[in-house]
């Protein structure tokens, strides 16, 4: 809360939600003024789908970027037992 530089005894307070402005007299706590904010502006169609094209990019990337970790994955512990298994035949 700041106070506002109208007026002695108001003060500016900002709703976290929705960050609307209100100016309240602190003597009797009414509301003397409120200003909501400025509407976002509304982006195009195109801009639109260039974000969506982006972010199915970027999911596909990461999808093949996981998918290539849980094969070196396999492979690893395919290796792992192959070799576990080797030292068990030598062993009999």
């Amino acid at each position: 809360m700041t106070e506002g530089k109208s007026k002695p005894g108001v003060f500016e307070v900002v709703c976290p939600c929705c960050q609307s402005v209100l100016w309240v007299d602190g003597i009797s706590r009414e509301i003397v003024k409120t200003e909501r904010p400025a509407a976002k502006k509304k982006g195009s169609l195109d801009d639109l789908l260039e974000k969506e094209k982006k972010r199915r990019d970027e999911f596909e990337r990461k999808f093949e970027a996981t998918a290539e970790l849980e094969r070196q994955k396999k492979e690893k512990a395919k290796e792992a037992f192959e070799k576990a298994l080797g030292k068990v035949g030598k062993d009999e």
